[in-house]
C-alpha cells in the first residue's frame, strides 16, 4: 500500500521508496517522521525528543513536526501501515513515553556504518560540519 501524496514538502524531510519503505523520514537519517510525530502527539516535549535523537538538530525536529502537521493524511496512513506491520510480525508497538525502538522489516537493511554506530562502534558520534 502506498502513502497519499505529500501536499506540502519540507526541506528537512525526504520521501524515498528505497529508504524505510517510502515512509517520510528526516533527511540524512533513517528516523521516520511518524515516530517524532507520535512522541510529540502523545505529550513528549521537544527537549525530550532531542534527547532521544541527539543526532537531530532542533530545526530538523521542528521541520519534521511541521511536515507532519501539514501532511496529516500521509502521517496517519504511515502510522497505520506501521500498526499493520507490527501486528503481522507480532512485535509490540513502541510506546511514545518509552523511547525503545522496534526494528521494522523494511525492504532494505540499514547500511553497515549505521548499524555499527547503533552498536557503539565506529566514531564517537561526532559529526563533521
Amino acid at each position: 500500500m502506498s502513502l497519499p501524496i505529500v501536499l506540502v514538502p519540507h526541506p528537512h524531510v525526504r520521501v524515498d521508496t528505497k529508504v524505510l519503505g517510502g515512509s517520510p523520514h528526516v533527511a540524512d537519517t533513517r528516523i521516520p517522521v511518524r515516530r517524532l510525530y507520535a512522541f510529540y502527539k502523545n505529550g513528549a516535549r521537544i527537549e525530550t525528543i532531542l534527547k532521544r535523537y541527539p543526532q537531530l538538530e532542533p530545526a530538523k525536529v521542528f521541520d519534521a513536526l511541521a511536515f507532519a502537521l501539514d501532511n496529516l493524511e500521509v502521517i496517519e496512513a504511515d502510522l497505520e501501515q506501521e500498526r499493520e506491520m507490527l501486528e503481522r510480525t507480532g512485535a509490540r508497538s513502541p510506546h511514545p513515553r518509552n523511547p525503545s525502538q522496534v526494528e521494522l522489516p523494511f525492504a532494505e537493511p540499514a547500511p553497515a556504518t549505521m548499524r555499527a554506530a547503533r552498536q557503539g562502534k565506529g566514531n564517537s558520534g561526532q559529526r563533521s560540519r
